[in-house]
């Protein structure tokens, strides 16, 4: 009885430390930009600052996404992925699709790969595509 105490302590806190490892490791988002009217996409900025990528998980965990299989009219304007700077850790890469409404006030998202879709508000579309573009969501020019 004692050895069994003894090993459940071990492996709680081995998968503990594991599972806090994953979860505080820095990550870098790599956001691409459709290519003018085509259907292609050229890398466009990385996000390094783990703070602002913090804030982009705080907004897609807060969204309320749907389960919904969309087919947009038009491609993504943008696409990002989220990648963790260390390259040892091996991890599912997520591709997220962003569209940006024809008011220029919001923004929705897609995971195709879960077949998810949100439409955020527009304090959240505007704090969410200032992080990710560097330019605010009214100003930004879609050709």
């Amino acid at each position: 009885m004692k050895y069994l105490i003894t090993f459940i302590v071990i492996i709680s806190t081995f998968i503990t430390g594991c599972s806090n490892q994953m979860g505080s490791e820095e990550q870098n988002i790599i956001v691409e930009k459709r290519i003018a009217e085509t259907n292609n996409y050229e890398e466009f900025k990385v996000v390094t600052n783990n703070e602002k990528v913090q804030q982009v998980r705080q907004i897609l965990d807060k969204a309320d996404w749907e389960h919904a299989k969309v087919d947009m009219a038009r491609i993504a304007d943008y696409r990002f992925i989220f990648e963790f700077k260390n390259p040892e850790i091996q991890a599912k890469t997520v591709l997220h699709e962003l569209w940006i409404s024809p008011n220029k006030d919001q923004v929705e998202l897609a995971i195709n790969v879960s077949s998810e879709y949100v439409q955020l508000d527009k304090k959240s579309s505007a704090e969410l595509f200032k992080i990710l573009t560097g330019k605010k969501l009214k100003a930004s020019s879609i050709k």
